[in-house]
């Protein structure tokens, strides 16, 4: 398939880093570039219907083959963005091929991609191993869904596969939580939807963690030193206070699996006023109203010790776990597990610690697992995906696509 490394090689060229401080839709206009490049070539495989918003999301149908048109509705679905952790701009791909499954030199930087700390690789000896550079992430979270994406409906095509009608959308936007907050179900009106947003390339996953984004602002009260007795409120102490009242061990570092955190992800401040934002997640939804009720209860002691509007808690839902619809019908679960078997891999369902448009389309009315792609370590400079991962992505939609009744 050297295509599909061609037209990944492409995608990840684009600097498509979304911008979670915007405010807009989409949230970097650079996003539109791959949009639009996307759209082109839904148009040039035939597909019909094929449109851009404004706000970034690329749609198309390729119909169904005559005598198919009973079969259930199906899309597949990824995401256009990367993420702004790491540096997504001028990716410098290393292609190896015949990888020997060892430690990789990132000639950029000279890090090293270690086997020690990323123990796939060895499962990998053999083939032909992407990475990047070091010096930025690679994009194959989630281009390499999108490329698989389009690979998958042009062989379909070429090869005059008979199907029903497959519906394929690249959303803006996932990787700061806003991936489906435009997404238009009308245009996708799919009985079974999956996103292409996974590692190992034989995964289904349709657990996610329920998740919110958490700020607590804090007002002091800024005077002079040396007369501030009594008066002086250090917001920045006062925040390092809310901190200290969150358990130590339940933060990522610290949990694996279907463990619950409080992530602190960034904070800021001085005597007058400081921020402190949140991520919060938990597979478990009791656990995580707990989690939310704990927050309410620092704010409230924070204000009983500091003064009335000392703190000032925000809690703002991210998305929800998946299982809950999932769970109500599994009949996407076991195509895709045939589908998987079928390509020659023994499928695996692993709780995912995150969250992909699936979860929010779940709940919108489009049922969507999410697939594996063939790429691991995303979202910094050790990113990393085999071409023979993402062929195998491929087989699998086709599978998914011949199987479905």
């Amino acid at each position: 398939m050297g295509s599909l490394l061609d037209r990944f090689l492409k995608y990840v060229s684009i600097h498509t880093t979304s911008d979670d401080a915007s405010g807009t839709h989409p949230s970097a206009s650079r996003e539109l570039e791959l949009a639009k490049v996307l759209k082109d070539e839904l148009c040039a495989l035939g597909l019909e219907g094929v449109s851009l918003s404004e706000t970034g999301y690329v749609y198309g149908l390729l119909p169904a083959t005559p005598g198919e048109e009973g079969r259930k509705k199906l899309a597949f679905i990824a995401h256009m963005d990367t993420a702004p952790d790491f540096s997504g701009e001028n990716v410098k791909p290393q292609i190896i091929e015949n990888y020997d499954g060892q430690d990789v030199v990132l000639k950029g930087t000279g890090d090293v991609l270690k086997v020690a700390s990323f123990p796939e690789l060895k499962g990998l000896k053999g083939c032909t191993l992407i990475t990047t550079d070091g010096t930025t992430l690679l994009g194959a979270d989630d281009k390499a869904g999108v490329a698989i994406i389009i690979s998958a409906v042009e062989q379909l095509i070429n090869e005059k596969r008979p199907h029903g009608d497959i519906y394929v959308a690249f959303t803006p936007d996932e990787e700061i939580g806003e991936g489906a907050d435009n997404f238009e179900i009308p245009k996708v009106p799919a009985d079974i939807a999956y996103t292409l947003d996974g590692d190992y390339e034989g995964e289904v996953a349709y657990e996610n963690f329920n998740a919110s984004s958490v700020l607590f602002t804090v007002n002091g009260v800024s005077v002079h030193p040396g007369s501030a007795k009594g008066i002086m409120k250090n917001a920045s102490l006062i925040a390092c206070e809310i901190q200290n009242m969150l358990p130590f061990d339940e933060i990522p570092a610290a949990t694996e699996n279907r463990e619950g955190f409080f992530h602190l992800t960034d904070i800021a401040g001085d005597v007058s006023k400081a921020m402190l934002h949140y991520i919060i997640r938990d597979h478990d939804a009791v656990n995580f109203e707990r989690r939310i009720e704990k927050l309410k209860k620092i704010e409230e002691a924070i204000n009983r010790k500091y003064g009335e509007k000392t703190c000032v808690l925000e809690v703002k839902e991210s998305y929800r776990n998946m299982l809950e619809i999932i769970e109500k019908d599994t009949y996407p679960v076991e195509l895709a597990r045939e589908a998987i078997r079928s390509a020659g891999l023994e499928p695996v369902s692993t709780p995912v610690r995150g969250g992909t448009d699936g979860a929010r389309l779940s709940f919108m009315g489009l049922p969507c697992p999410n697939l594996g792609t063939g790429g691991y370590a995303f979202h910094g400079p050790f990113e990393h995906v085999t071409l023979e991962g993402m062929e195998t992505a491929v087989n699998i939609v086709l599978n998914i696509i011949a199987n479905v009744k």
